[in-house]
């Protein structure tokens, strides 16, 4: 993976729940049309409307080859309707980012 989008997500505290069903179905989509799902987390302690989703690509172009697919997507484009209409995330914020060799340890 040469870079990873980093998805912010402000949600409603209060429906975390639904959240988790908009992470849970991306679970399954995401690799099914390209994208090295990473995961999605929701807030534990602490701050409690901020949420992430994290998915790596090998490019910039393969994220956008990734978009088109998704945009496309029956079972992806109706996981978009449901978040638009529970209205869960109030905001999302994406930066693409990349991993820093040697500083991750796995022991």
């Amino acid at each position: 993976m040469t870079i990873t989008c980093f998805i912010r997500y402000e949600i409603d505290p209060f429906q975390r729940d639904a959240f988790r069903r908009y992470a849970e179905a991306w679970g399954h989509i995401i690799p099914r049309l390209g994208g090295a799902l990473l995961g999605y987390f929701l807030p534990h302690e602490g701050t409690n409307n901020v949420a992430w989703g994290l998915i790596g690509f090998e490019s910039l172009a393969e994220y956008e080859a990734y978009r088109t697919r998704l945009k496309a997507d029956p079972e992806g484009r109706a996981n978009f309707a449901m978040a638009q209409e529970l209205r869960f995330i109030l905001k999302e914020e994406r930066s693409f980012v990349e991993f820093v060799p040697g500083t991750r340890r796995l022991s």
